[in-house]
């Protein structure tokens, strides 16, 4: 009787065995890295509207909301992407701000949750504050 040639049945479970661990090790490690490249929008969106209120504040001496600052919304507004929704606070008059963005969508399960830049330059959270589920700075 000729001899069959292929695989046995314990061979292909020990490559499905492998394939599933080094599945578990690479998921999880690509969703950290790809909040982490996300989150670059949401820093971008802040920088950009932070820009724009010290360039009203130099010509009117206050800030103003997104419309005021040259947005087309005074509310909110999505980021390029749709993975943060950004929105001015304005306090003391117009002598202080804090923009904010909030997470959206696949975003959401971010560590950093949303990120936030004052008047003074504060951004939230905290530059310093590294943590391992966060895949580094948040800011």
């Amino acid at each position: 009787m000729p001899r069959m040639r292929g695989f046995t049945l314990i061979e292909l479970m020990v490559v499905v065995a492998i394939i599933a661990i080094l599945a578990a090790i690479a998921v999880p490690s690509y969703e950290r890295y790809a909040y982490r490249a996300r989150r670059a929008e949401g820093q971008q969106l802040l920088l950009h509207i932070a820009n724009a209120q010290e360039r009203y504040y130099a010509t009117y001496n206050r800030y103003g909301d997104l419309a005021t600052i040259g947005y087309a919304t005074t509310g909110s507004m999505a980021s390029e992407h749709g993975y943060y929704l950004a929105s001015v606070s304005i306090q003391d008059d117009g002598q202080a701000y804090t923009a904010t963005a909030e997470s959206m969508g696949v975003q959401q399960g971010d560590a950093c949750g949303s990120l936030s830049i004052t008047d003074t330059g504060a951004k939230r959270p905290d530059v310093n504050d590294i943590d391992s589920n966060r895949n580094g700075r948040c800011w």
